[in-house]
């Protein structure tokens, strides 16, 4: 079996207008490719954010999965979102198919904060849910969000769970991570990138997975604070686009029985 994997690196901001013009040119050219599935960093739509307007990210949500779904393209879209049933915001992937249902979501689980008593931080802006995978196009996949793959022990300030073994347990093939990561262009930054990086790899080894990984390019002056590409279930990376400003990738994964 052969998924045809599509990745947008793009510019998030608050500013949801932008970022809907953003995710429908990622769109328009996914499904000219004839992908499968596209997937969108993290707070792709909403900004990387709790604090958002959640009428104006519904509408957004509208329109965008309107137009993956003329474009019979499926989406792991990164989002902030408050939902409905609790009232509670999550940071999300959401999964629709190529028909435009939606399948439910992924939050994030290992929430970023300070190594303070209590943490501060995202840890206390965003609820989560149980960690689950999604069957798509017949086939097992789960997402991961960020700081949920590579548990940087700066800003976790509880264990690492191991959020890739669980899913790989749990019988997932494909994990699509999406991510919005800080840098300000010094050294530290340049540790981190190597240490997202060898993660994403030492991961999809670990748990014989394929990650497909998108990060936002925001500031487009700077590069991204992790790769976007895919890796293989060996710990190859198969794609990778060039880490600064907006850029798309295609990627067709091979599934082996």
């Amino acid at each position: 079996m052969t998924i045809r994997v599509a990745g947008a690196q793009l510019p998030i901001t608050t500013d949801i207008a932008a970022n809907v013009a953003a995710i429908e040119r990622a769109i328009f050219w996914a499904g000219d490719q004839g992908a499968d599935l596209l997937l969108t960093p993290e707070g792709s739509l909403s900004g990387y954010t709790p604090d958002f307007d959640a009428r104006v990210v519904t509408e957004a949500l509208r329109q965008v999965t309107a137009r993956a779904r003329e474009a019979r393209l499926g989406l792991a879209l990164g989002t902030c979102a408050v939902e409905p049933d609790d009232g509670r915001c999550y940071n999300q992937v959401r999964f629709y198919d190529r028909e435009g249902a939606y399948l439910g979501f992924h939050s994030k689980t290992l929430t970023c904060g300070t190594l303070t008593d209590p943490p501060r931080g995202e840890i206390e802006h965003y609820a989560i849910r149980p960690l689950r995978t999604f069957h798509l196009q017949g086939i097992e996949v789960g997402a991961l969000i960020c700081n949920d793959l590579w548990a940087n022990p700066g800003c976790t300030p509880g264990p690492d769970p191991h959020l890739s073994q669980q899913l790989a347990r749990m019988g997932a093939r494909i994990v699509y991570h999406a991510v919005n990561g800080g840098r300000d262009g010094g050294e530290w930054s340049e540790v981190a990138w190597r240490y997202h990086e060898a993660n994403l790899r030492m991961r999809a080894r670990a748990g014989r997975l394929w990650i497909v990984t998108v990060d936002s390019c925001h500031p487009i002056e700077l590069r991204c604070s992790a790769p976007s590409g895919v890796v293989d279930p060996s710990g190859n990376w198969v794609c990778q686009v060039e880490p600064q400003g907006e850029r798309f990738y295609l990627y067709d994964i091979a599934l082996v029985p």
